[in-house]
């Protein structure tokens, strides 16, 4: 054995005794829960224990409180109170030197007060009508983090089935590797093989079994990121029941763009900005119309009023008014054209993130549509492929029994199923990650999961 050999054989010894250590000991000090996990249900518990989902519910809650008649200013101001002072004079008297005026005042007025804008300029309307509309606005932000929340859970579900997978395979070529090491060890006992050989097919089956343990490694971390994605706080070992297979989509590109104008979430979003916009164009026109007011209520005065030295004097009164205020902006330093311009050219640039956002959106599902396709045929040749390398695996290994093929040749057999194994799974993977997207961007993620 060369000295590069006997160096790369400890550092594989050393890389699987700590990736056992590393892997192993987690499951024996933590009592994990198991349970079985479909992605329904995965979805299900994701999207309702889900932070940003519950934080956006809240503001959607906001949104709803915010849209009422009362809070765009259609209802009067009530106010109820009273007012009261007390007075104490001391002064000399004019007519009579050396006399002294001195009294004690308390006054009391307790009052209703009502204060209505009657006219505004249609500014109340205006501004209800803009109020259901950011309430609608911050619904379909709601709805833009539940779709990527479910798209996330998709992906990672799927992806820890995909790494459940390429440990299957890890798991037989590993297995492959040990019968052949054990094959060549035993050729050697009898004088049918030389050490060399014996130490290619060990370190072989050291080099796989490392990739085993990596491989459980991404098991263990594609399921710390599903749990993570699902907000589950205990300590859950899942058990994923569906199986790791891709349903075929017949998407066409022209369904596709139609059904990304009509339903995608951030352009519906991107429409009712633009009617809040227009709105607020509305509301910086009402400012040009006169304004009319009411106000209204009564007052009851009393008042109490006590000379020295002789009894108190009390005085009462009962007031109602009702007062018409009519006010017209003649000019204010050109602030209210300003303002209608200012809100005009903010409709303009909403008129452009509209156009953009079409294009951006229609370019990329034009994109992703030929990447589809494109995974579809990979797909169709990956599964090819893992079908012959299987069949050539099988022979492979009757051949190697028999002598018929050196360890060298089995060992490319090898690398090849394993890679066209990778392959498949990966291909089953990108497929449905696509598939995902394109549901996405064509507002169909929700109603499909």
């Amino acid at each position: 054995m060369t000295h590069y050999q006997m160096k790369r054989l400890k550092f594989i010894k050393i890389a699987a005794f700590s990736l056992i250590l590393f892997i192993s000991a987690p499951a024996l000090n933590a009592q994990e829960m198991v349970r079985n996990l479909s992605l329904t249900d995965a979805l299900a518990v994701g999207l309702d224990n889900n932070y940003q989902i519950r934080i956006s519910d809240e503001s959607v809650r906001i949104a709803e409180n915010n849209n009422s008649w009362g809070a765009a200013g259609i209802f009067p101001s009530i106010s109820l109170g009273a007012f009261q002072y007390n007075r104490y004079d001391d002064g000399d008297s004019r007519t009579v030197p050396g006399d002294r005026d001195t009294y004690y005042t308390n006054f009391i007025a307790p009052y209703v007060n009502l204060n209505w804008s009657l006219f505004k300029g249609f500014a109340v309307h205006i501004t209800k009508d803009k109020l259901a509309a950011l309430q609608e606005y911050s619904e379909g932000y709601a709805t833009i983090v539940v779709e990527n929340t479910i798209q996330g859970i998709v992906l990672a579900y799927y992806n820890a089935l995909l790494q459940e997978e390429l440990l299957q395979v890890t798991v037989e070529v590993k297995a492959l590797s040990r019968d052949r090491y054990n094959y060549m060890t035993f050729k050697k006992d009898i004088g049918g093989a030389v050490t060399y050989d014996v130490l290619q097919a060990k370190n072989a089956y050291l080099d796989d079994s490392t990739t085993n343990l990596l491989q459980q490694l991404n098991v263990k971390n594609a399921y710390l990121n599903l749990s993570l994605l699902l907000g589950e706080e205990e300590d859950i070992q899942y058990k994923l029941t569906d199986e790791f297979q891709v349903q075929m989509i017949n998407f066409t590109i022209d369904t596709l763009l139609q059904q990304m104008l009509s339903s995608n979430t951030s352009i519906r979003n991107q429409y009712i900005n633009q009617v809040i916009l227009k709105k607020d164009v509305n509301l910086a026109k009402s400012n040009m119309y006169p304004v009319l007011s009411l106000n209204s209520g009564f007052d009851h005065y009393n008042n109490r009023t006590k000379y020295i030295d002789s009894d108190p004097h009390y005085t009462n009164s009962l007031d109602y008014y009702a007062n018409f205020t009519l006010s017209f902006n003649l000019f204010n330093g050109g602030n209210v054209r300003r303002g209608i311009r200012n809100a005009r050219i903010s409709e303009r640039i909403g008129e452009l993130e509209i156009e953009e956002m079409e294009i951006s959106l229609s370019n990329l599902i034009k994109t992703d549509f030929e990447l589809y396709s494109i995974r579809q045929e990979l797909y169709m040749v990956s599964m090819a492929n893992l079908e012959s390398a299987t069949l050539n695996m099988e022979i492979s290994t009757e051949k190697f029994r028999s002598g018929a093929i050196n360890s060298f040749n089995f060992r490319d057999v090898q690398v090849i199923y394993l890679r066209a194994a990778a392959a498949k799974y990966q291909a089953i993977f990108n497929l449905i990650d696509i598939q995902t997207e394109l549901l996405r961007l064509s507002g169909g993620i929700i109603s499909e999961f």
